[in-house]
């Protein structure tokens, strides 16, 4: 009798199982679940915040709570833009998939410790912050590894196309929490943060059971100790210097002047050329410099630099225009306002959401210098219309320009990521796809202090003279008068973004009282604040609009000397392998056609 063969019947571990043909899908569908999650929380808080503040019991524009309002509004983006290069790296080291569940979990984790924060007072606030930073390492996880992620998943016909939804869902999650922050915070403020839990919960689970590692991982890989100090020291010193450039220091208006900053953006800046000699020089760096020496890659990240520079303080502007001026001068209360300024800016979402998908799909067909370069110049032109437009503006040549700015967006952003991710080698996806993503949020959270200082500056030059004629006016004492009027103008600025009457938060509560009945609803109206800061604020928005131009200028300039697109072996339409043995992306050093 012949003995059976022993069978092994056991089904090989999880992250060893062949993908079908459907994995691609399944893999877009949840690093964009990933991305729309994570960037919704970057901006929800932008509209909850007065709900926030009013829940732990903080005025945010009293003396000595500022710094609150900006970590809580700025943080998040903080951390995760520090954190980007050096998650990247890190997943090519020990697995994309395995670092990006980890990511959502980490993520989940921060938005139920919001949720639930015990304290209130200057202690929630820290609370809030700290479990802010838990949410940010977590979507630092998330964004390093989505684009990669895709780029292993999908051929090089598609991948614009993918990574089109992929940048969709990251750059409407901004606009889409401007809205839900402003809905959920009017029913209760936890909720703001709860509503986050659910879907992490939900794709931690999925992420875990379905996405596998198709890259290959290159064994014996070192981590560069000194070279993810020096950058994360590095950056976050950086930014943490331009963040507190935007607050008052002494009687200037803005903290440019403080030691403290000019010391912090110093040694940030020391500390990244530290980084730069340790990479040249270290046997295994964490970032690889001579990608530079690839053209696609060097000319795409350049230019999403310099359009995330161009708009990244559009949204923190255009806010602030809405909410101080045109909404009350409309009739919308201040404390309306908030929610209503993420309404009328949908037209920008709708731009970038039609766009977006044409742009990728046309990308892998024709290339992507075309789309990439057009998406620049036409965003320029948004940016010159608006400098057009009158502080009390008709909504729909607003609406129109500010369209004209999503169409622009949606142009640029898929091909020119599609153009950097395919332009790289595999087993550097990672650390790419979070130097991409860094440059990126870098130059957002630069953009928010540069513009917000310009628009500042520009209020500081001639509000105190408008705002003592108008108070004095209106009854208000000479010498309160003048004591508000040579205040920093930054106090104005942050009640209106915060859906605050500001002359409410600047007049004290006993000098109204004093004031005629007929004064006070002057002062308190909708009118009197939209049209004493209207000049002097469109002053400095027209000079942020005119930088905006200028940049999108140079940004057209670097898509267009990218070349058109990754020249292919013509019989598989793939590379030859690279280094790490892949052929499903161009090779290290494949020159552009021209």
């Amino acid at each position: 009798m012949t003995p059976k063969l022993a069978v092994n019947s056991t089904p090989p571990a999880r992250r060893l199982r062949a993908v079908g043909p459907n994995y691609k899908w399944i893999a877009l569908i949840n690093t964009t679940l990933g991305a729309l999650m994570a960037s919704i929380d970057a901006s929800i808080v932008l509209i909850a915040l007065p709900a926030i503040f009013r829940g732990i019991g903080i005025n945010p524009l009293s003396q000595g709570e500022s710094g609150y309002f900006l970590w809580i509004l700025l943080g998040y983006m903080v951390v995760t833009a520090t954190l980007l290069v050096t998650f990247g790296r890190i997943s090519d080291m020990f697995g994309r998939v395995r670092l990006y569940n980890l990511g959502f979990a980490i993520f989940t984790i921060g938005s139920t410790l919001l949720a639930f924060t015990p304290g209130t007072g200057n202690t929630g606030a820290l609370e809030l912050i700290c479990f802010r930073i838990v949410q940010g390492i977590g979507a630092g996880f998330l964004f390093s590894n989505s684009a990669a992620i895709l780029t292993d998943a999908f051929p090089p016909d598609q991948r614009g196309r993918a990574l089109g939804i992929n940048q969709i869902a990251a750059i409407a999650g901004q606009f889409l929490g401007l809205i839900l922050g402003g809905i959920l915070a009017a029913i209760n403020w936890r909720l703001v943060f709860l509503v986050s839990v659910p879907v992490g919960l939900i794709g931690t689970i999925w992420a875990y059971a379905m996405l596998r590692e198709t890259a290959t991982i290159q064994a014996h890989q070192r981590i560069d100790w000194l070279g993810n100090i020096t950058f994360a020291a590095g950056l976050t010193t950086f930014l943490l210097g331009i963040t507190y450039g935007i607050e008052p220091y002494g009687s200037a208006p803005t903290g440019w002047g403080n030691p403290l900053v000019q010391g912090l953006i110093l040694v940030g800046i020391i500390l990244l050329g530290l980084f730069i000699w340790i990479e040249m020089h270290v046997a295994d760096p964490m970032f690889r410099l001579e990608l530079f020496k690839i053209r696609m890659f060097t000319a795409g990240n350049i230019a999403g630099f310099l359009a995330a520079l161009a708009r990244g303080g559009l949204q923190f502007m255009l806010i602030i225009w809405l909410q101080g001026i045109w909404l009350p001068l409309h009739g919308y209360s201040f404390e309306q306002t908030p929610l209503w300024a993420g309404i009328y800016m949908v037209p920008l979402l709708v731009g970038f959401v039609l766009m977006g998908p044409i742009s990728g799909y046309l990308s892998d067909r024709f290339g992507a210098r075309a789309f990439s370069t057009i998406g620049m110049v036409v965003q320029g032109v948004g940016f010159i219309g608006l400098t057009f437009l009158p502080a009390n503006f008709p909504y729909p040549v607003f609406g129109g320009l500010i369209f004209l700015l999503g169409c622009g967006s949606g142009l640029f952003a898929s091909p020119n990521t599609s153009a950097i991710m395919s332009s790289v080698p595999a087993a550097q996806r990672g650390v790419s796809s979070g130097m991409r993503a860094t440059f990126q949020n870098g130059a957002s959270l630069v953009s928010i202090g540069v513009f917000f200082s310009i628009v500042t500056a520009g209020l500081a030059a001639s509000l105190p003279t408008t705002l003592y004629a108008g108070l004095t006016a209106n009854g208000v004492p000479t010498s309160t008068a003048t004591q508000i009027a040579h205040l920093p103008p930054t106090a104005a600025l942050f009640g209106a973004f915060l859906g605050y009457n500001p002359v409410s938060q600047l007049v004290p509560p006993a000098v109204l009282q004093q004031i005629p009945a007929i004064n006070q609803q002057v002062l308190l109206g909708h009118s009197f604040f939209p049209n004493l800061i209207s000049d002097p604020f469109m002053v400095g928005l027209h000079a942020v609009f005119y930088v905006s131009a200028g940049l999108c200028l140079i940004a057209a300039i670097a898509s267009f000397l990218r070349g058109q697109r990754a020249v292919l072996a013509p019989a598989t339409g793939f590379a030859a392998p690279d280094q790490a043995g892949s052929a499903s992306q161009p090779a290290v050093g494949t020159k552009a056609e021209e």
